[in-house]
């Protein structure tokens, strides 16, 4: 690619600013990912769609990319749907893991390179609630004989008791949401304990209750708190400070706010140089939410529009911005994509793309404005509209400037299918080649960690999709039916 500079809107400064890796060459990115209690819902899958796009992009620009995305697999919204099932938490939690899988990958969202799961990490959370409580930013209940409770196995001589963080001890507090402490002690936010110092105060570690899951901990029998578990998977992961960190706009606060002051009171370091946050997904102009019960389950869509359709819709607004559903935008955006397909159809699916240059210019600089899809894809239909004009004299004279839309294409994760195939609309429910690269490639950490369940599912998968595989002196071959 050429040699322009990125540019990234940070949610922390308020202002667009040159992006400059803490390692030359490396970018290392979290991003926070699904409470497992329920199916993807748009706005989920929106911020799916949009970090992929970001990590295929610094890719392209040949940054070596380490992705994490976590998953929230204890929870209070998990424990009471899973009482209200009657099942299992961690029969619940899998279950949805494998449904949010499957919703990424329809969607075209490569796999991050790390998937940790807060249960995993209770080590790393315990080890960073006692840094904070040595450095006297957290402390135990004030009134710990009567929080203290009896543990879920009956031992009555194991007590436990609650962990709070000390809001007003951490100086800059309220710098990413731009909110105050005396607004945030008058707002209706705030929930008044009286076993805290402060009302402002956030728990670190709940103590144990009959029924729930629980860890042993200095604290006696518990669970973390939601706060502290993505400060302490980021930092196992990507070290205590790092590049980006991203998730949705509803996460600013108090969730970001709050892991920044864990992190940086428990490690000395400032933790992320970058906050990026996600426009919210609006139906009828009112967030899309599960706990308003305005939502659209990915599934739900899926059943009416293409896979790629609705990527295409996600990336066709900035991400930032409000991006509004609705059947008739769906519609649109089937319409732009198909366009772009027709532009593709009949041409030698590679060539070089030198005629393109002043195209990939544009397309880039689109880019490193702050990642702005709407402006690349307005190139992109600059671009198709050449293409269009050249093959009235001939397709070979087209097909150079045809690999460079596939190419730009594939950067967004677009442009993924055969195009006779979406024109005909063989591709609405079917696999793109890079989907099943992506389920192999699952398939194949299944079988190396011994997951035989896991690898037999996803090889029924790919056969249910028509794939069918071969293992051959150690590696998989893949042939459509």
């Amino acid at each position: 690619m050429i040699e322009l500079m990125l540019h990234i809107y940070n949610s922390l400064t308020r202002k667009k600013e040159p992006f400059t890796p803490i390692t030359p060459g490396q970018v290392r990115m979290y991003v926070c990912g699904m409470t497992v209690y329920d199916y993807c819902h748009l706005g989920h899958a929106r911020v799916m769609v949009v970090f992929d796009m970001v990590a295929r992009y610094l890719r392209a620009r040949d940054y070596a990319v380490t992705y994490i995305r976590n998953i929230t697999d204890i929870d209070d919204k998990i424990i009471n749907r899973a009482k209200e099932n009657g099942e299992d938490i961690s029969v619940l939690t899998e279950r949805f893991i494998q449904a949010m899988n499957e919703d990424a990958l329809a969607l075209g969202v490569i796999p991050p390179d790390q998937e940790p799961r807060a249960t995993v990490h209770i080590p790393q959370i315990r080890d960073m609630i006692a840094r904070l409580i040595e450095r006297d930013y957290a402390y135990a209940a004030k009134n710990n004989d009567v929080q203290g409770r009896t543990s879920v196995a009956g031992d009555r001589t194991s007590r436990a008791t609650d962990v709070y963080y000390r809001v007003r001890k951490f100086e800059s507090y309220g710098a990413l949401s731009g909110k105050t402490l005396d607004e945030l002690k008058i707002g209706a936010r705030v929930e008044v304990d009286e076993d805290k110092d402060d009302p402002l105060d956030f728990v670190l570690w709940k103590a144990a209750k009959p029924g729930e899951p629980q860890w042993e901990s200095s604290w006696g029998p518990g669970r973390p708190g939601w706060h502290i578990e993505c400060s302490a998977m980021s930092t196992t992961c990507l070290g205590s400070h790092f590049d980006i960190h991203g998730g949705g706009m509803d996460l600013k606060f108090p969730h970001h706010e709050n892991e920044i002051a864990q992190s940086e009171a428990a490690t000395g370091d400032k933790f992320v140089n970058t906050w990026m946050h996600v426009g919210f997904v609006r139906l009828n102009e009112e967030k899309m939410s599960k706990s308003l019960g305005n939502f659209f389950t990915v599934r739900e869509v899926l059943k009416k529009f293409e896979p790629e359709v609705v990527r295409y819709f996600i990336l066709g607004s900035h991400y930032r911005s409000p991006l509004d559903y609705s059947d008739e935008n769906l519609q649109g955006a089937k319409a732009a994509l198909t366009r772009l397909y027709l532009a593709l159809k009949d041409l030698a699916p590679a060539g070089e793309a030198g005629a393109a240059a002043a195209y990939e210019e544009k397309f880039q600089a689109a880019m490193d404005d702050d990642f702005n899809t709407p402006g690349a894809i307005a190139v992109m239909f600059e671009l198709a509209r050449d293409i269009n004009k050249l093959r009235e004299d001939s397709t070979a004279t087209a097909a150079p400037l045809g690999a460079a839309l596939r190419r730009m294409g594939g950067v967004l994760g677009l442009l993924q299918h055969d195009p006779q195939a979406f024109l005909r609309g063989d591709a609405a429910g079917g696999l793109s080649d890079a989907q099943i690269e992506t389920l192999i490639t699952r398939r194949s950490e299944a079988r190396k960690n011994k997951n035989w369940a896991e690898s037999d599912r996803l090889r029924d998968e790919l056969k249910d999709q028509g794939v069918i595989l071969e293992d051959t002196a150690g590696r998989t071959t893949w042939r459509r039916q």
